[in-house]
């Protein structure tokens, strides 16, 4: 059973205009969190890391009831996410909030791998601060955790483009959240990863280096009392789940 969010806790919640929600994508626990958060909160609308625009455009509430209707029309069997019983308690949770995808297409990290963040992302890169470079040490820190990542099978020259990639989904998941924010009044709650949700340099930062003026919290979530990598503003726990070693596919190959 997920650790449940007290009173004081959903009260920092309730007080900002974006909630970035993070968890580990193959566990329901953190799922289940992420609808019961929405439930409470009743957000104007919704993010997904996992959506493309065209897949949210065609969300709609009368299939949001319909689970199965909902991941059909989303495609969702060929995204590569995992199955879509575990996310659909998130959509069920939150039947009329605007929906909006925040996926970078392969052929824009493509882009970005091969001429720059700054000109895959187009205008307003600046705002979210991809003109700027990253220190030393966290560049160091970030390319190691990609290596870890892929369990130590990448050639070390891929390692910055890498980063990059990571740092344009980032602005692009600040991007969206924010004009979510802007056509719909909000509160807006952001569905992502916990790499994306982390507050010293994930999607909470390049939304403040973009609006400053806007609140942020951003949730982490752990498993079995671990937490997660990175700062969080609130971190909850959850058991963890059976998982094959994912280094096993890196072997075989």
């Amino acid at each position: 059973m997920a650790q449940p969010l007290g009173d004081d806790g959903f009260a920092r919640l309730a007080a900002a205009q974006i909630v970035v929600l993070g968890e580990s994508h193959d566990n329901p626990a953190h799922h289940q969190t992420q609808a019961d958060i929405i439930a409470r909160k009743s957000p104007t609308a919704v993010v997904y890391e996992m959506l493309t625009a065209d897949q949210a455009a065609v969300v709609r509430a009368d299939l949001v009831g319909d689970q199965s209707a909902l991941e059909q029309a989303l495609g969702w069997n060929g995204t590569g996410w995992p199955d879509f019983s575990m996310y659909y308690p998130i959509f069920a949770a939150s039947p009329l909030a605007a929906v909006y995808g925040a996926a970078v297409p392969r052929e824009t990290a493509r882009q970005a791998m091969k001429d720059g963040i700054f000109a895959a992302f187009g205008a307003d890169a600046g705002t979210y601060g991809l003109d700027v470079p990253l220190t030393d040490k966290q560049q160091a820190t970030r390319e190691a955790l990609q290596m870890a990542a892929h369990c130590d099978a990448l050639p070390p020259e891929l390692l910055p483009a890498m980063v990059d990639v990571q740092r344009l989904r980032d602005a692009r998941l600040a991007q969206t959240a924010l004009r979510a924010l802007n056509e719909t009044g909000g509160p807006v709650v952001v569905i992502t990863g916990n790499g994306h949700a982390r507050a010293d340099w994930g999607v909470p930062a390049a939304i403040k280096t973009a609006r400053p003026d806007v609140t942020t919290v951003s949730v982490g979530q752990g498993e079995d009392g671990a937490a997660p990598e990175g700062r969080f503003d609130l971190v909850l726990q959850s058991p963890s789940v059976a998982r094959e070693d994912p280094c096993l596919g890196f072997t075989k190959q």
